[in-house]
Protein backbone atom coordinates (compact mmCIF):
# COMPACT_ATOMS: atom_id res chain seq x y z
CA UNK A 1 0.00 0.00 0.00
CA UNK A 2 1.50 3.65 -1.16
CA UNK A 3 1.24 5.69 1.48
CA UNK A 4 0.46 9.42 1.29
CA UNK A 5 4.08 11.38 2.10
CA UNK A 6 4.12 9.80 6.10
CA UNK A 7 5.87 11.27 8.62
CA UNK A 8 7.63 9.80 11.49
CA UNK A 9 7.57 11.29 15.03
CA UNK A 10 9.37 9.89 17.99
CA UNK A 11 9.52 11.01 21.77
CA UNK A 12 13.52 10.42 22.41
CA UNK A 13 14.91 11.23 26.30
CA UNK A 14 17.81 13.31 26.32
CA UNK A 15 19.95 14.17 29.18
CA UNK A 16 17.30 12.95 30.83
CA UNK A 17 14.31 14.87 29.46
CA UNK A 18 11.57 13.64 27.07
CA UNK A 19 11.85 15.39 23.47
CA UNK A 20 9.86 15.55 20.12
CA UNK A 21 12.14 14.71 16.86
CA UNK A 22 11.50 13.96 13.50
CA UNK A 23 12.69 10.65 11.74
CA UNK A 24 14.84 10.56 8.51
CA UNK A 25 15.99 7.31 8.15
CA UNK A 26 17.73 6.09 11.18
CA UNK A 27 18.16 9.90 11.89
CA UNK A 28 15.87 12.14 14.68
CA UNK A 29 16.09 15.37 14.40
CA UNK A 30 14.45 18.09 16.75
CA UNK A 31 11.32 18.84 16.41
CA UNK A 32 10.61 23.29 16.26
CA UNK A 33 7.25 24.07 16.82
CA UNK A 34 4.35 22.11 18.07
CA UNK A 35 3.54 18.25 17.42
CA UNK A 36 -0.07 18.90 17.55
CA UNK A 37 0.38 22.20 15.37
CA UNK A 38 3.13 23.30 12.82
CA UNK A 39 6.51 22.18 12.91
CA UNK A 40 9.86 21.83 11.60
CA UNK A 41 12.72 19.98 11.57
CA UNK A 42 15.40 21.17 14.04
CA UNK A 43 19.02 20.20 15.01
CA UNK A 44 19.79 16.66 14.74
CA UNK A 45 19.60 14.40 18.08
CA UNK A 46 21.62 11.21 17.13
CA UNK A 47 20.39 8.05 15.07
CA UNK A 48 17.36 5.64 16.68
CA UNK A 49 19.97 2.66 17.74
CA UNK A 50 21.50 5.14 20.06
CA UNK A 51 18.80 7.36 21.58
CA UNK A 52 16.25 5.78 24.22
CA UNK A 53 12.82 5.73 22.66
CA UNK A 54 10.11 6.77 25.09
CA UNK A 55 6.17 6.50 24.43
CA UNK A 56 5.16 8.65 21.42
CA UNK A 57 2.74 9.83 23.27
CA UNK A 58 1.94 11.34 26.25
CA UNK A 59 -2.26 10.73 27.17
CA UNK A 60 -4.83 11.64 29.20
CA UNK A 61 -6.35 8.50 28.48
CA UNK A 62 -6.03 5.02 26.97
CA UNK A 63 -9.18 3.62 25.64
CA UNK A 64 -9.22 -0.06 24.23
CA UNK A 65 -11.74 -2.07 22.49
CA UNK A 66 -12.18 -5.58 23.42
CA UNK A 67 -13.45 -8.50 20.77
CA UNK A 68 -12.60 -6.01 17.52
CA UNK A 69 -11.81 -9.29 15.55
CA UNK A 70 -14.43 -11.94 14.90
CA UNK A 71 -11.70 -14.79 14.87
CA UNK A 72 -10.61 -13.36 18.45
CA UNK A 73 -14.02 -13.55 19.68
CA UNK A 74 -14.00 -16.70 18.67
CA UNK A 75 -11.28 -18.22 20.25
CA UNK A 76 -11.88 -16.37 23.31
CA UNK A 77 -15.33 -18.31 23.34
CA UNK A 78 -17.54 -15.23 24.04
CA UNK A 79 -19.59 -13.79 21.32
CA UNK A 80 -19.40 -10.45 19.28
CA UNK A 81 -20.67 -6.61 21.26
CA UNK A 82 -23.41 -4.96 19.04
CA UNK A 83 -21.27 -2.25 20.18
CA UNK A 84 -17.46 -1.56 20.50
CA UNK A 85 -17.06 -2.58 23.99
CA UNK A 86 -14.44 -0.31 25.35
CA UNK A 87 -12.18 -0.66 28.88
CA UNK A 88 -9.31 1.69 29.60
CA UNK A 89 -5.89 1.45 30.61
CA UNK A 90 -4.13 3.56 32.48
CA UNK A 91 -0.93 6.00 31.11
CA UNK A 92 1.30 4.64 34.17
CA UNK A 93 0.71 1.16 32.10
CA UNK A 94 2.91 3.29 29.21
CA UNK A 95 6.54 1.95 28.35
CA UNK A 96 8.39 2.50 25.27
CA UNK A 97 10.43 0.49 22.45
CA UNK A 98 13.11 -1.78 23.74
CA UNK A 99 11.51 -1.10 27.85
CA UNK A 100 10.64 -4.16 29.26
CA UNK A 101 7.24 -5.86 29.87
CA UNK A 102 7.51 -6.73 33.89
CA UNK A 103 5.69 -10.02 34.60
CA UNK A 104 3.85 -9.11 38.26
CA UNK A 105 3.24 -12.02 41.06
CA UNK A 106 -0.39 -11.34 41.12
CA UNK A 107 -0.78 -13.67 37.86
CA UNK A 108 0.20 -17.01 36.47
CA UNK A 109 -0.79 -16.28 32.75
CA UNK A 110 0.22 -12.70 31.17
CA UNK A 111 -0.17 -12.26 27.38
CA UNK A 112 0.85 -10.24 24.62
CA UNK A 113 -1.96 -8.79 22.51
CA UNK A 114 -0.41 -6.85 19.14
CA UNK A 115 -2.68 -3.63 18.11
CA UNK A 116 -2.87 -1.25 15.50
CA UNK A 117 -3.33 2.51 17.97
CA UNK A 118 -5.01 5.16 16.85
CA UNK A 119 -3.57 8.67 18.67
CA UNK A 120 -5.91 11.60 18.81
CA UNK A 121 -4.32 15.11 17.29
CA UNK A 122 -7.08 16.93 18.20
CA UNK A 123 -10.09 17.63 20.78
CA UNK A 124 -12.40 15.42 19.60
CA UNK A 125 -16.68 15.21 20.96
CA UNK A 126 -19.34 14.02 19.10
CA UNK A 127 -18.34 13.28 15.44
CA UNK A 128 -19.42 11.54 12.66
CA UNK A 129 -17.09 8.76 11.40
CA UNK A 130 -16.29 10.26 8.11
CA UNK A 131 -15.49 13.18 9.95
CA UNK A 132 -13.31 11.34 12.77
CA UNK A 133 -10.26 10.69 10.97
CA UNK A 134 -9.74 14.89 10.86
CA UNK A 135 -8.92 14.54 14.19
CA UNK A 136 -5.74 12.02 14.26
CA UNK A 137 -2.51 12.97 14.87
CA UNK A 138 -0.53 9.53 13.68
CA UNK A 139 -0.96 5.70 14.59
CA UNK A 140 1.58 3.57 16.32
CA UNK A 141 1.97 -0.07 17.03
CA UNK A 142 0.76 -1.21 20.41
CA UNK A 143 0.69 -4.45 22.94
CA UNK A 144 -2.50 -4.95 25.26
CA UNK A 145 -0.67 -6.66 27.47
CA UNK A 146 -3.26 -8.54 29.90
CA UNK A 147 -3.03 -10.56 32.78
CA UNK A 148 -5.65 -13.41 31.36
CA UNK A 149 -6.12 -15.17 34.37
CA UNK A 150 -7.06 -12.09 36.75
CA UNK A 151 -9.24 -11.09 33.65
CA UNK A 152 -11.38 -14.22 33.74
CA UNK A 153 -11.28 -13.98 37.38
CA UNK A 154 -12.80 -10.51 38.43
CA UNK A 155 -15.60 -8.83 36.84
CA UNK A 156 -14.53 -6.32 35.02
CA UNK A 157 -10.71 -5.89 33.62
CA UNK A 158 -8.99 -3.19 35.13
CA UNK A 159 -6.36 -5.18 37.20
CA UNK A 160 -5.61 -7.31 34.29
CA UNK A 161 -4.88 -4.43 31.98
CA UNK A 162 -3.82 -2.11 34.23
CA UNK A 163 -0.31 -3.11 35.33
CA UNK A 164 2.94 -1.04 35.11
CA UNK A 165 4.33 -1.72 31.85
CA UNK A 166 1.49 -3.60 30.46
CA UNK A 167 1.03 -0.89 27.43
CA UNK A 168 3.57 -1.16 25.12
CA UNK A 169 3.41 1.65 22.39
CA UNK A 170 5.94 2.75 19.57
CA UNK A 171 8.46 2.50 18.19
CA UNK A 172 6.78 5.88 16.81
CA UNK A 173 3.42 7.45 15.48
CA UNK A 174 3.08 7.53 11.65
CA UNK A 175 1.72 10.68 11.06
CA UNK A 176 -0.16 12.36 7.95
CA UNK A 177 -1.84 9.21 6.52
CA UNK A 178 -5.43 9.36 5.10
CA UNK A 179 -8.14 7.10 6.96
CA UNK A 180 -7.58 4.51 3.92
CA UNK A 181 -4.11 3.89 4.70
CA UNK A 182 -4.27 2.23 7.61
CA UNK A 183 -7.93 -0.01 5.94
CA UNK A 184 -5.86 -3.17 5.49
CA UNK A 185 -3.06 -3.61 7.05
CA UNK A 186 -1.42 -7.10 8.34
CA UNK A 187 -0.97 -6.69 12.22
CA UNK A 188 1.52 -9.43 13.85
CA UNK A 189 2.77 -10.49 16.45
CA UNK A 190 6.16 -12.58 17.37
CA UNK A 191 8.01 -14.31 20.22
CA UNK A 192 11.07 -15.22 20.32
CA UNK A 193 11.22 -14.79 16.32
CA UNK A 194 8.07 -16.77 16.30
CA UNK A 195 5.26 -15.22 14.93
CA UNK A 196 2.21 -16.29 16.92
CA UNK A 197 -0.53 -13.63 15.74
CA UNK A 198 -1.54 -12.39 12.25
CA UNK A 199 -4.45 -10.35 11.05
CA UNK A 200 -5.38 -8.00 9.02
CA UNK A 201 -6.77 -4.60 10.33
CA UNK A 202 -9.86 -5.13 7.37
CA UNK A 203 -10.45 -7.57 9.73
CA UNK A 204 -12.18 -5.41 12.19
CA UNK A 205 -15.47 -5.62 13.34
CA UNK A 206 -15.46 -1.56 13.85
CA UNK A 207 -13.28 0.22 11.77
CA UNK A 208 -10.78 3.04 13.60
CA UNK A 209 -13.02 5.70 12.68
CA UNK A 210 -15.95 4.15 13.79
CA UNK A 211 -14.32 3.57 17.18
CA UNK A 212 -13.18 7.70 17.05
CA UNK A 213 -17.05 8.48 16.89
CA UNK A 214 -17.81 6.05 19.05
CA UNK A 215 -15.40 6.96 22.07
CA UNK A 216 -16.16 10.60 21.25
CA UNK A 217 -19.88 10.32 21.33
CA UNK A 218 -19.02 9.19 25.33
CA UNK A 219 -15.86 11.62 26.67
CA UNK A 220 -14.21 14.21 25.20
CA UNK A 221 -10.89 12.78 23.52
CA UNK A 222 -7.91 14.87 24.08
CA UNK A 223 -4.75 15.58 21.51
CA UNK A 224 -2.46 12.67 22.65
CA UNK A 225 -4.98 9.90 23.64
CA UNK A 226 -4.79 6.64 22.25
CA UNK A 227 -7.51 4.34 20.75
CA UNK A 228 -6.10 0.43 20.91
CA UNK A 229 -8.41 -0.67 17.87
CA UNK A 230 -8.29 -4.37 19.19
CA UNK A 231 -6.76 -7.54 18.99
CA UNK A 232 -6.60 -10.57 16.08
CA UNK A 233 -7.09 -14.32 16.93
CA UNK A 234 -3.52 -16.01 18.22
CA UNK A 235 -3.34 -14.66 22.15
CA UNK A 236 -1.05 -16.59 23.87
CA UNK A 237 1.06 -16.16 26.74
CA UNK A 238 4.66 -14.67 27.71
CA UNK A 239 7.32 -15.76 29.71
CA UNK A 240 10.60 -14.47 31.31
CA UNK A 241 13.62 -14.22 28.97
CA UNK A 242 10.83 -13.54 26.15
CA UNK A 243 11.02 -10.82 23.29
CA UNK A 244 7.99 -10.14 21.82
CA UNK A 245 7.55 -7.69 18.94
CA UNK A 246 4.42 -6.14 17.18
CA UNK A 247 4.53 -5.18 13.50
CA UNK A 248 2.09 -3.08 11.82
CA UNK A 249 2.57 -3.25 7.96
CA UNK A 250 3.82 0.22 6.85
CA UNK A 251 4.22 1.30 10.46
CA UNK A 252 7.06 -0.60 12.27
CA UNK A 253 8.06 -3.02 14.81
CA UNK A 254 7.71 -2.60 18.67
CA UNK A 255 10.12 -4.70 20.37
CA UNK A 256 10.13 -5.33 24.18
CA UNK A 257 11.82 -7.82 26.01
CA UNK A 258 9.75 -9.70 29.21
CA UNK A 259 11.05 -10.03 32.65
CA UNK A 260 9.73 -11.54 35.86
CA UNK A 261 9.36 -8.66 38.45
CA UNK A 262 12.22 -8.42 41.05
Amino acid sequence: MSLNSPVRIVRVDIDGRPRWGLVEGETAYGLQGEVFGRYERGEKLGTLDNLRLLPPTTPTKIICVGLNYRAHAEESQMALPAEPLLFFKPPSSLIGAGDSIILPPHSQRVDYEAELAVIIGRRCRNVTPQEAWHYVLGVTCGNDVTARDLQRRDNQWTRAKGFDTFCPLGPWMLCALDEADVADLEVICRVNGQVRQRGRTADMVFSPAQLIAYTASIMTLEPGDVIMTGTPAGIGPLSPGDLVEVEVENIGVLCNPVKAAD
